[in-house]
This record gives structure tokens, C-alpha cells and sequence, in this order.
């Protein structure tokens, strides 16, 4: 029998089951012992949600005295750890897994193989249905997928409310505690407050066994049709013909959309009995899980999408359409979401939208790419938000600080309101200096450079009024990419910035992915996983090796430059002979280009990253190569404290205005006196108030920071004494306060120096 001919058995056995009319305690009786006879499996067990705890409601092979008596915590032993993180196990040797935890009640001592699935209602795991057998062994994907198809079909009973004698076991009420503070990671960072809207209304599956099994896929079939057609017509917008990395990111959404692998997936789920939302949902669901398991950041995020357009698929093929974006919004919206695909947030009303929150996300994430270039604020890591949020919620979004506040009372939106109109104030003041030069009290001329890493992302230069761009970063080019960006399509992002930028200066870092930024088109960046991704195989190392890439960008920042200055950084320098070969390749393509009489640029600036420690004993023999360097402070923390900057138990734990980071910092600036080579430092440091004013003290003339900071970091300039701040950072750090920073902003207060 085929693994399909299986499963529809299983189901038609489940579907007979359901429709009778019998106690909701004998139907659980009755799933159990027909998976366990289905699977061959000693044990077949279901444990559901009830008061918080997942209570033992029916099982096939456990003692029957401790059903209804056996409760697991959620996160407790392998069942909670099942519901907690939504995830599927399959294990050979429960005992072996480090969450498994023993009940002696249940009599399951003697089996040593353990499978379980999460009975997911409403994007929560409600209950786990799993099964054990004595023979230490694997379930075969096959079985797995049983399981999931009954998981669904308990589902549909709870959505239904038939458990527990008509009664869900399952507590769904959204709570309405006002001021109630959600946090998470933000992803673009600014401040919204507006109704909350869901982007997507709950599409509700009735009916999960198929009557017609060709019925069904034809409804699939004509889905997929209008979905493409949907995604086709997004992509003929007038608006995508100018450009950017947003019109990058769609062509990759576009390539999902025609996958046949993930159509032929549906097929298999509907082959097996399911009807046509039953089925999008299984493979959606089983994509879900695999994103669980996705260490790499980047393929995560392409899951991101393909889980976008199966909920496009489902509200097409359900005849539910339409999201929240359709149906349009009707005020200002926080829109909430558990993601969020790049073309799905194109589609929303812009002068409503005003912030997004979603369940999942990350920094190099489609929908955020598309986010900054829109100029809305997204916060991601938000958990909790069917459960604590209702449409229509008064909400205020903060994502500066990385919190949402839901129903806020009339004192916090008063607060809120005094806080946003002061933002505007500053702003507006901010913009005033857009053309001001940045010279300190006593003359000293600051360079404020901003950093970007998008073709959009240069409309801020000239608002701003930033010097120049001390930082573009190349690699966005290559992580929104389905496949290796080529050489032309590279230098036409390189020139479209430099013409942007005009007669500023741009430096532009060559390309820093690997490591915690892998490609699925580099094979080895996916394969070899580095432990600690951060000091492993990325930025210049990897290019060195793959030096086609190197190659391939040289020309194409050649080419992009000809007839102009070009200014090239190379990332992650750990001694001079990397940096010597990085040079080596653009000048060879550079021999190259003058071979063939090619116009050139007329000058290049070759220079590096401080990141890395180690290199800042090298700088005696490095510097008479240099035009530049620049300090990349986020790196250079974590690597002098060995901290990972990721881990939310180190992130704040070493302070930037810790005497050890600014003692090195200050040996570094030293390092440079006597030597016309220009120092600046291009990480987040620079940007914040006190941390600017700290690294003037120091020695640091150039800093490269984020556009929304060159206004207030301009302002901050303007009122520092360079010579009095100078002459006691000296003091503090040769005798270091207790509290570096409370002394800092004692000092700048008693001068009237804004430091917040």
C-alpha cells in the first residue's frame, strides 16, 4: 500500500469516528488505538491544554489509571517541551534527550522510541499527540506525517468545541489588562501609536477530510493560478520601476510563487485524503517546524516568505479574501502579524500605516528590508500576541526601546503624546542643521558620515546633511538575493549610490556575509556551521577563498567608478598580509581594466575595519598602506570581552563607556598621531550622545552612523569644549571612576550638554 492509499485509510477511520455521535471522551479513546494500530506502536497517547497544564486524556499502551491524573507543566518533560515550542520530536532513545523527564504513573518505562506532534489551534499548541514503542527506533516520515493529519483533526474537534462534553478544554480570551507591556527585538527602529489591526483574519478550516479527492486539486490548482496572477501584477506597479533593493526582494518572492516543489507537496498532502485548506495548512504547518530547526538566519527568512504565500494560498483556495491591507485601513494602524511577507506590506495604505509588530522576524528579514526603505517602524520577537492583543486595541509602539504598550490609559498616551510631539521638535531642530557645518566651542571641525546599505537608503544624504557615506554595505545586495548578484547588476547598485551621493565621499566595505549572514548560494557558507559564527568563516577570510566573488565585486566597483574617486574597506582584518591580498585583487582587476583601455577611476583609497583586536598591534607596519580605517565598535566589544553580542544574557552586560574599551580605543587613536591616514569609528557607539562625546575626548575626528543620529550627534558638537573634554577623559581614564558613564553625564549636565 502506498504512504498515500495509508493515510487516507487512517483518515477515513478518524473521519468515521468524528461524525458519530458519541461522548467526546470515547472518540480520544478511539484515535488512539487506531493510530496505535496504524503505526504499529505499543503507545498512542493525546495530552490536551486544561488549566494551564497538559493533562493525559486518553492513551493506547500507558496505564489507563493515569489519564486525567498525569499533568506536564508546558516546557515540562518531552510532551511540554512539544507544546512549548510548537515543534515536532522524533527520537530513537527518549531517555537520551535532556527534557525528557520521567512519570511513573504512566508505566512508561519500558519503551525507548518517542514521537510527538503539537494539536495546534489558532497558531497555539493546545495539546500534543504522540507515541512511544519499546524497540529503540525512528518514525519514518510517513508515520510523522500521520500524526500531523490527526493532530489536525483533533484540531477541528476543538474548533468545533466538542471536547470535554461540548465544553473546549481550552482558554482563548484575549486579556484586557490595560497598559499591558509587550517586548521584543527592534527591527526598524521609530515610534507609532494607532488601532491595532491583524493582517490576517482567522481563516478557519471546517471540514479536513476530502469527499473528492480530484475536486480538491483542482481548487488548488486554480489558487495557485490567481496567486501568481496576484504576485505578477504587484510586480508590474509603476512604482518598481525606479529601483532598489525592494524590487530585488520581489523577484525572489516571485520565485516561491512558481516553485513546483511546494505545489507538489500540497498534491501529496491531498493525495492522502486531506481537503485543499487541510492540505496548504499540513505543509505549512511542516514549514513552520523546519524553520524551528533553521540555525542559519537567512534561510529562515526565505521560510518567512514561503509561509507568506501559503496564507495567501489558503485565503484564495478558502475563498476568504482578501487581508487587512484589502479591506483597507480606516486610521492610523499598528498592524500585528505572526510575519510578513515583502509584498503583502507593499500593498497597505501607507499614509495609515504607521508601525508593524510581528511574532517572528529578523534584522536582515524581507519585510524589514522593505520596512526602513517605507519609513515605518517594525518591532519583531513579539510573543503573546493572540492572547494579549484584540483588533481594534488602542496600541503604542516604541521601537526605539523595543516595547508595544496595548490599551494604554489616558496618563501613558498623554505621556506618549508629549514624548512623540518633543520627537518632532527635536526633528524639526535636527533638520535646521542639515546644512550647518559640525565644528566644536573651540573650532575643531567633526566629519558626520552616515552609514547605508541600500539604494534607498542614499535619499538620506542630503537630508541629513551628512558628510558622506562612511559605511555602505555591499552585502544587502547579496542576502536579499536568491542567487549570486552579478558583476553587472552589482555595479549598477554601485553607481546609481555614487551618483546619488554626488561629490560626498562614499566607502564601501566589500561584502561581509558568512558567518551568522550565510547564502544559500555560497554551499559551504550553509554547510559548515560555525559554532561561533561571529569569529568564523565570513567577511574578507571567506572572500579570500571564494576570490571569484572578490574578483567579480572589484569589477563591478571599478567599472562603477571610472572617471571618480572610489574608496574600498575591507572587513574583518586580522594582520596586514590580508589586507595586502584584498588590495591585490582590485589592483590586478584594476591592470585588467587598464589593459583593455578602460576608463578607471581616477583615484583609489584603499583601507580596513578594526574589528579585530589583534590588529591593533599590527598598525605600525599597516598603517603606511592605508588612507582610512575605521573602527567597528559592535565587532571590537564582543571580541575583547568574548561576549556574544546576540546572547540577551551579555548584551548588556559590557558597557561601551567601560574604562577597558575606551583605554584601547584611546591606544588606537594615539596609534595614529604622525600618520595621514584618517581614523574614524563607523559602529552603532558613535551614534548615541554619550558615547559620541566620550570617543571626541579620546581623539576620534570622523564618526559614520546611522542617518536618523547625524542630527543629533551634529547638535552634540556644537556645544562641546573639545580642549575641556579632551583634558579629562585623560584624567578618568588613568584613574577610572566607579561609574564611567554616571560621571560622564554629571560632567556633560553641569554644562548644559543634552546626553539622552
Amino acid at each position: 500500500m502506498t504512504a498515500a492509499a495509508s493515510a487516507r485509510q487512517i483518515l477515513t477511520r478518524l473521519h468515521e469516528v468524528m461524525a458519530g455521535r458519541t461522548h467526546a471522551q470515547y472518540k480520544l479513546d478511539r484515535v488512539v488505538e487506531i493510530i496505535a494500530e496504524s503505526l504499529s506502536s505499543e503507545v498512542c497517547s493525546i495530552y490536551l491544554l486544561r488549566e494551564g497544564a497538559l493533562e493525559l486524556y486518553a492513551t493506547q499502551g500507558l496505564n489507563p489509571e493515569a489519564v486525567h491524573v498525569t499533568r506536564l507543566a508546558v516546557g515540562e518533560g518531552l510532551t511540554g517541551t512539544i507544546a512549548n515550542n510548537i515543534e515536532t520530536l522524533n527520537l530513537a532513545e527518549a531517555k537520551a534527550h535532556p527534557d525528557f523527564a520521567y512519570r511513573p504513573e504512566t508505566g512508561e518505562e519500558q519503551f525507548h522510541s518517542f514521537a510527538g506532534v503539537p494539536i495546534v489551534y489558532r497558531e497555539r499548541a493546545v495539546g500534543v499527540l504522540c507515541v512511544q514503542h519499546v524497540d529503540p527506533r525512528r518514525y519514518e516520515d510517513v508515520e510523522i506525517e500521520a500524526l500531523q493529519t490527526t493532530a489536525m483533526v483533533l484540531s477541528e474537534l476543538i474548533a468545533h468545541k466538542e471536547l470535554v462534553d461540548g465544553e473546549s478544554v481550552i482558554d482563548l480570551e484575549i486579556s484586557h489588562v490595560e497598559n499591558d507591556i509587550l517586548e521584543g527585538l527592534p527591527l526598524v527602529k521609530g515610534l507609532a501609536a494607532g488601532q491595532a489591526v491583524f493582517h490576517q483574519p482567522r481563516i478557519e478550516i471546517d471540514q479536513v477530510v476530502a469527499e473528492d479527492v480530484e475536486a480538491e486539486r483542482q481548487r488548488v490548482y486554480r489558487a495557485f493560478d490567481k496567486m501568481r496572477d496576484q504576485i505578477d501584477a504587484l510586480a508590474r506597479e509603476p512604482e518598481f520601476g525606479k529601483g532598489g533593493e525592494h524590487v530585488e526582494v520581489l523577484e525572489t518572492y516571485k520565485m516561491f510563487a512558481y516553485d513546483e516543489g511546494w505545489s507538489r507537496r500540497i498534491n501529496e498532502a491531498i493525495d492522502s485524503g486531506l481537503t485543499a485548506e487541510a492540505a496548504i495548512e499540513r505543509v505549512q504547518q511542516r514549514t513552520r517546524m523546519r524553520m524551528r530547526e533553521i540555525d542559519d538566519p537567512l534561510l529562515a527568512d526565505r521560510m518567512h516568505d514561503l509561509e507568506d504565500l501559503s496564507n495567501r494560498l489558503l485565503r484564495i483556495v478558502s475563498g476568504q479574501l482578501g487581508t487587512a491591507a484589502t479591506q483597507g485601513l480606516r486610521r492610523d494602524t499598528v498592524l500585528f502579524a505572526r510575519n510578513l511577507g515583502p509584498a503583502e506590506l507593499l500593498e497597505y495604505d501607507r499614509r495609515r500605516l504607521k508601525g508593524v509588530v510581528l511574532e517572528e522576524g529578523s534584522l536582515t528579514a524581507h519585510v524589514v528590508i522593505v520596512a526602513r526603505a517605507m519609513g515605518v517602524p517594525v518591532l519583531g520577537r513579539v510573543s503573546g500576541l493572540r492572547t494579549r492583543v484584540a483588533e481594534g486595541d488602542e496600541v503604542i509602539l516604541d521601537a526605539d526601546h523595543g516595547t508595544v504598550t496595548l490599551r494604554p490609559n489616558q496618563q501613558v498616551l498623554e505621556a506618549f503624546e508629549t514624548r512623540f510631539a518633543r520627537s518632532r521638535e527635536k526633528q524639526a531642530a535636527y533638520a535646521e542643521l542639515r546644512d550647518v557645518e559640525p565644528f566644536t566651542r573651540d573650532g575643531t571641525r567633526i566629519t558626520v558620515m552616515m552609514n547605508a546599505g541600500l539604494r534607498d537608503d542614499m535619499s538620506a544624504l542630503a537630508m541629513s546633511g551628512a558628510d558622506g557615506v562612511g559605511l555602505f554595505r555591499t552585502e544587502f545586495q547579496f542576502l536579499v538575493s536568491s542567487t549570486l548578484p552579478q558583476r553587472d547588476r552589482q555595479m549598477r547598485l554601485y553607481r546609481d549610490v555614487l551618483d546619488a551621493a554626488g561629490d560626498k565621499p562614499v566607502i564601501f566595505r566589500t561584502v561581509d556575509i558568512g558567518g551568522d549572514k550565510a547564502v544559500p548560494y555560497l554551499d559551504t557558507a550553509v554547510a559548515e556551521r560555525d559554532e561561533n559564527p561571529a569569529m568564523g568563516w565570513r567577511a574578507l577570510r571567506l572572500s579570500l577563498e571564494r576570490e571569484g566573488l572578490l574578483k567579480a565585486q572589484a569589477r563591478a566597483l571599478l567599472e562603477a567608478a571610472a572617471g571618480r574617486s572610489l574608496s574600498v574597506m575591507f572587513p574583518m582584518v586580522s594582520e596586514p598580509w590580508e589586507f595586502d591580498a584584498g588590495k591585490k585583487v582590485f589592483e590586478d582587476q584594476l591592470a585588467f581594466q587598464r589593459d583593455r583601455r578602460r576608463q578607471v577611476p581616477e583615484t583609489i583609497r584603499y583601507g580596513c575595519m578594526l574589528e579585530v583586536p589583534a590588529l591593533a598591534d599590527m598598525l605600525d607596519v599597516l598603517l603606511p598602506k592605508l588612507s582610512f580605517v575605521s573602527v567597528g565598535t559592535n565587532d571590537l566589544t564582543q571580541f575583547l570581552f568574548a561576549a556574544d553580542r546576540a546572547n540577551p544574557k551579555l548584551a548588556e552586560r559590557y558597557d561601551w563607556l567601560s574604562p577597558a574599551i575606551l583605554r584601547f580605543l584611546a591606544r588606537v587613536s594615539r596609534s595614529f598621531v604622525g600618520h595621514d591616514v584618517q581614523l574614524g569609528v563607523c559602529g552603532e557607539m558613535g551614534g548615541r550622545r554619550l558615547e559620541a562625546l566620550a570617543l571626541l575626548g579620546i581623539g576620534y575626528r570622523r564618526l559614520s552612523i546611522t542617518p536618523a543620529a547625524v542630527g543629533p550627534i551634529k547638535e552634540l558638537v556644537r556645544k562641546v569644549d573639545l580642549g575641556e573634554l579632551t583634558a579629562q577623559m585623560s584624567r578618568w581614564l588613568a584613574a577610572p571612576p566607579p561609574d564611567m558613564r554616571g560621571a560622564l553625564q554629571q560632567w556633560a549636565g553641569e554644562r548644559d550638554i543634552e546626553v539622552e
